[in-house]
């Protein structure tokens, strides 16, 4: 990857604890210093913190990206994380979704969290229970590499 063509990644999933927002601020470094263009949600809020004004924002970093890497953590995955995701499909956009969160949501046999979402990604991982944080960023790379290679990004 040249630095003229950075893959641009948009970071989907909640924003709403301090600890969601650290370790959202976490990975996005993280992609950073591996050579990637990473929009994250909470790092764009709009002058006018508005409804209108937030999805607005968040649109535009949707289409200023080449994919989606979104977390799907939480007994259900997050209703915006799961929207960005459908528009990200809707454009042909890779999707790579992670799990690391242990506990079950799936509702369907073989998808372990809403069957939409697993299938629709271009690539997906979970993380075992007590996984260390270097071989979550491995697992990271390897799945946002595969599915940049399955859509010819």
């Amino acid at each position: 990857m040249t630095k003229s063509k950075m893959t641009k990644i948009y970071l989907a999933g909640p924003l709403f604890s301090i600890a969601e927002q650290h370790f959202n601020s976490d990975l996005a470094l993280f992609l950073k210093s591996e050579g990637f263009d990473v929009w994250l949600p909470q790092d764009h809020e709009p002058r006018r913190n508005t409804a209108k004004a937030i999805f607005q924002m968040d649109v535009k970093g949707l289409d200023w990206a080449d994919m989606v890497v979104a977390c799907m953590d939480g007994p259900d995955p997050d209703s915006g994380t799961a929207w960005e995701c459908g528009y990200a499909y809707a454009k042909g956009k890779p999707v790579v979704c992670y799990r690391t969160d242990f506990r079950v949501s799936g509702d369907t046999k073989g998808a372990p969290y809403n069957l939409m979402l697993s299938e629709s990604a271009t690539a997906r991982f979970e993380v075992p229970f007590r996984t260390g944080i270097a071989e979550f960023h491995k697992r990271m790379l390897a799945h946002i590499r595969k599915a940049l290679r399955a859509r010819n990004v």
